[in-house]
């Protein structure tokens, strides 16, 4: 929007800002626009996190509000004050609670507000009760946000909003950039023979992950490679189910269950081959560090993933929970090496034209701009 007298002040309503994807998508948004928009956070989950702590000693405003059962009024009261007292110009809503607040905390203060959806529940499933408020909601907001195609179908066929105003703007990261002598220490210190040929995965240890078909697959293959090892970095509820499965398949001794790694690129930098078995996905912000890397990855053809992963090229898709299929896409990249270094390459070349962080930054500043909303 032409004209604007100063520049946008944004607020960020979320959950909270812990470690995942939503909170890795809001820290980058900020980080690579802070030059050209002045942001603040609301924790609405009355939780800052250790990703808030680390944006607020940077200088980030982070404020957060425990909200109560049901509908808390107190809390969209809170909003409207802060858009108010902080002449808030977007207020920019993550996930569908968030945004719930985040629109009727809004209202009558002339702030525009963006929603963003940033993935959906495995196995999605029809709202009926929100198919009016959703419409009504969808004409009061001045832009819905998907952060893939069939995020974007998703919120039509099962939220009842109009496609036609649902925008996609993938997520988008800094490219990782490990330290060499950490990586090769790091090998040491796991135990990894030279030879060793790495599968890897970053991810919370949930059963929507689906990592159990990780490690069965790891079994599959182990016979037929015997410098095969299998990296987990993550922790979560299924964890102990997890380490017990590998035992009970003859794999733990070659299995390395890492716990929770706040930066895990060195990590990743071990690895051969990512592997991506999840149920459902939005646009998987660990995958998209693994292409940063130039690390192929196998993946199952969920959610936004098909739009990240071309098939043959950066990496192999299969259909969700065929372990056949699965191990056979890792056999044949751990059998062909110039396959795996044409998809490395091809990997890297996709990431920077379609993932990084400049390229979501520069899509959301369009957004915010076409939506206007300096004062």
């Amino acid at each position: 929007m032409a004209g604007f007298k100063g520049r946008q002040r944004v607020l960020h309503v979320t959950f909270n800002m812990g470690f995942g994807g939503t909170e890795q998508v809001i820290r980058q948004l900020i980080l690579s626009s802070r030059d050209v928009l002045d942001h603040q956070i609301l924790c609405i989950d009355g939780d800052i996190g250790p990703m808030g702590k680390e944006l607020g000693a940077m200088g980030i405003p982070i404020l957060s509000f425990k909200r109560g059962v049901g509908i808390d009024r107190g809390l969209i009261r809170f909003i409207r004050r802060v858009i108010r007292d902080e002449q808030i110009d977007i207020v920019h809503c993550h996930q569908y609670t968030p945004y719930i607040y985040g629109r009727l905390g809004s209202f009558l203060t002339g702030a525009k507000v963006v929603f963003t959806e940033h993935g959906r529940f495995h196995p999605d499933r029809y709202r009926y009760k929100a198919a009016l408020v959703n419409r009504v909601l969808a004409y009061m907001t001045d832009a819905i946000v998907a952060i893939s195609s069939a995020t974007r179908d998703a919120l039509a066929r099962y939220e009842f909003m109009p496609r036609s105003k649902i925008q996609v703007i993938y997520n988008g990261i800094l490219p990782l950039r490990p330290d060499a002598n950490e990586t090769l220490a790091l090998r040491q210190e796991l135990g990894l023979p030279d030879d060793a040929f790495v599968l890897g995965t970053v991810s919370r240890l949930e059963a929507i992950k689906n990592q159990e078909m990780t490690i069965r697959c790891f079994a599959s293959l182990k016979s037929r490679h015997e410098n095969m090892r299998l990296l987990i970095v993550g922790d979560g509820a299924e964890r102990g189910a997890l380490e017990s499965l590998a035992y009970s398949l003859g794999v733990a001794n070659r299995v390395i269950f890492t716990g929770y790694i706040v930066n895990p690129e060195k990590y990743m930098s071990l690895f051969d081959v990512f592997l991506l078995p999840s149920f459902t996905e939005g646009t998987s912000m660990t995958l998209l560090e693994a292409m940063s890397l130039g690390i192929p990855c196998v993946a199952s053809r969920v959610g936004g993933t098909p739009e990240v992963v071309s098939d043959g090229k950066t990496g192999c898709l299969f259909s969700v929970d065929r372990l056949d299929d699965f191990v056979a896409s890792v056999e044949k990249l751990i059998n062909n090496s110039q396959l795996r270094e044409a998809m490395s390459n091809a990997a890297i070349d996709e990431f920077q034209r379609r993932f990084s962080s400049t390229a979501m930054k520069d899509e959301y500043i369009k957004l915010y701009t076409r939506v206007g909303g300096v004062r």
